[in-house]
């Protein structure tokens, strides 16, 4: 089991920045991925940004397409914790912010909620205009 923990939210004005911590421990050695989710009031939890911890391709990115060149996920191996730096900030982002660890050693959906095993309890952002 890995538990992650989530750090970094607030209130930002329209066009500010942020950044997200997402701390990992346990099993990490298990992990082949990692991923940020956002959940807005009333609305399905939607994915953001997803990067490869192991195996083939590791580091690799991936970006939903409502925060490409505003947002960069990013890690940091020795302090197993990984990043998102959100920049060009709009009230459109204010949500949830969950990160995710997928453990199960198959790492090709990774824009899909399921692909996940563990999950950190969250960290509001909110964007006022």
């Amino acid at each position: 089991q890995v538990q992650l923990v989530e750090s970094g939210g607030g209130l930002v004005q329209d066009g500010g920045s942020l950044r997200l911590s997402c701390a990992a421990s346990g099993r990490t050695l298990s992990m082949y991925g990692m991923g940020w989710f956002r959940q807005a009031p009333g609305k399905e939890r939607e994915f953001v940004a997803a990067i490869r911890w192991s195996g083939g391709s590791t580091g690799s990115t991936y970006y939903a397409d409502s925060v490409k060149e505003r947002f960069t996920i990013s890690r940091d191996n020795a302090k197993i914790t990984m990043y998102l730096q959100m920049n060009s900030l709009k009230p459109e982002d204010t949500a949830v912010y969950y990160c995710a660890a997928n453990t199960g050693g198959v790492y090709y959906a990774y824009r899909a909620v399921g692909t996940y095993h563990s999950w950190g309890q969250g960290t509001q952002v909110t964007v006022s205009s």
